[in-house]
């Protein structure tokens, strides 16, 4: 081959590497991140609480306002420092998808949570106001990422769901028990604990799936399914309504957090 189309070869090689995403999906994944930039992901900044108990705030900073960069790209990974609240979320909404990502927690912590467990947590079908949950976040679900607790669901701004639970509670904090054996629940709005612990030690890479197909939300750390709730809805307009479509976040709540392997693919939509 002549030296020239060698050369052209060459170059066309370092292009196409280039376009190339640095963290490439599995067949039949789409990836989320690429791994250099926050391309189709958008940020919003609340503010930093001076206390756990501080009412909605009623200023921020705001849409794709980051002067501090709470939300970065640090050796191919997503990074979350924690300092201020908020979340980072994709521009696309997905409605019947498996998604999963890699994550582990970093040193840095911050007031006021510097005594509490590290913090963060996958938002999906994320729909509305930036924001409407307590000044910080969407309207959503959301698969808890925090120390011990990785799994966990809440209900933000009033999302809910059916699931097989039982009470709980922390003081006055009246929450749920997730439990496959017992009856199922109907309206639930609150935090519902996982099954079982199955995250790594501090540190270490944990995996995180969410299985949403329009009728079950299922959430799986390192492999186990820890919780299975049923029939998500939404108020619109006085209406409880299906709620089965909507954007990713991730949140930025006190801790410093790296993700990474962020990818989704579609499922077919459950039957009702």
């Amino acid at each position: 081959m002549p030296r020239y189309c060698l050369a052209g070869a060459s170059l066309l090689a370092a292009a196409l590497a280039l376009c190339t995403p640095l963290q490439a999906a599995e067949a039949g994944w789409t990836p989320l991140f690429n791994g250099r930039d926050l391309s189709g992901w958008t940020t919003w900044i609340s503010m930093q609480p001076t206390s756990l108990n501080m009412k909605i705030p009623t200023s921020s900073r705001g849409l794709n306002q980051d002067p501090r960069k709470v939300f970065s790209v640090v050796d191919s990974m997503l990074r979350v420092s924690g300092e201020e609240w908020g979340a980072v979320s994709t521009v696309g909404e997905y409605e019947h998808f498996h998604l999963k990502l890699e994550f582990k927690w970093g040193s840095r912590k911050w007031a006021p949570r510097l005594d509490l467990p590290r913090d963060s947590g996958l938002l999906y079908y994320a729909v509305g106001l930036e924001g409407a949950e307590s000044g910080h976040w969407m309207r959503s679900h959301e698969a808890q990422i925090q120390e011990g607790d990785t799994g966990d669901y809440h209900s933000l701004d009033g999302v809910t769901v059916d699931a097989r639970v039982g009470d709980a509670n922390e003081g006055d904090w009246k929450f749920y028990r997730y439990e496959p054996s017992l009856p199922l629940r109907t309206g639930l709005k609150a935090r519902i604990l996982k099954k079982g612990n199955f995250e790594k030690p501090t540190g270490e890479w944990n995996t995180m799936e969410v299985i949403a197909d329009g009728k079950t939300l299922v959430h799986i750390v390192n492999g186990h399914e820890v919780l299975r709730v049923e029939n998500p809805r939404q108020n619109l307009g006085g209406r409880m309504l299906p709620h089965t479509r909507g954007k990713f976040s991730l949140q930025s709540e006190g801790a410093e957090v790296f993700y990474r392997n962020i990818q989704v693919r579609p499922l077919a939509a459950a039957k009702r």
